[in-house]
């Protein structure tokens, strides 16, 4: 009579090893079939942002432009992860928009400037420091007062 008592350990070592990479395999597939670029977000220092003079695009709540200001002249999004970007950025693709937020802690610029990516925008960046940086820096900001609530 032949003994099969070690046999169901190596398939259940087999199945558990199999079923472990198909776990890896499962968030790397859907890494790369997601519709964004996989490399990472280009970032601008202020200093970098003043040389270029890109359009800003802000990314903030209403609650966090009230409290802060806003970069002047600065696209004011309706919403940093669901935004319409043919009617809210520029019609040209190709041109230097930099997104920002509050703070570093902050990550609705990167959504925002995803989601552009996603439509086509080709030259995005993010300024890491965010309108608290901006105005840490010395820089003008805009009073929501004088700026149009969208």
């Amino acid at each position: 009579m032949k003994n099969f008592s070690t046999f169901p350990r190596a398939t259940t070592i087999q199945a558990l090893f199999a079923g472990a990479l198909f776990a890896l395999a499962i968030p790397s597939a859907a890494l790369a079939c997601d519709g964004t670029k996989s490399e990472t977000m280009t970032t601008m220092s202020i200093e970098q942002a003043q040389k270029a003079k890109p359009a800003f695009v802000d990314a903030n709540s209403a609650t966090t432009r009230a409290k802060d200001g806003v970069i002047p002249g600065a696209v004011l999004l309706t919403s940093y992860d669901s935004y319409d970007a043919t009617t809210e950025l520029p019609s040209n693709k190709t041109a230097s928009l930099v997104f920002y937020c509050a703070n570093e802690r902050c990550g609705a610029s990167k959504i925002a400037a995803q989601r552009a990516m996603t439509a086509g925008y080709t030259n995005v960046a993010i300024l890491p420091a965010g309108i608290q940086g901006w105005k840490k820096a010395g820089m003008k900001t805009d009073s929501i007062t004088t700026k149009d609530k969208s």
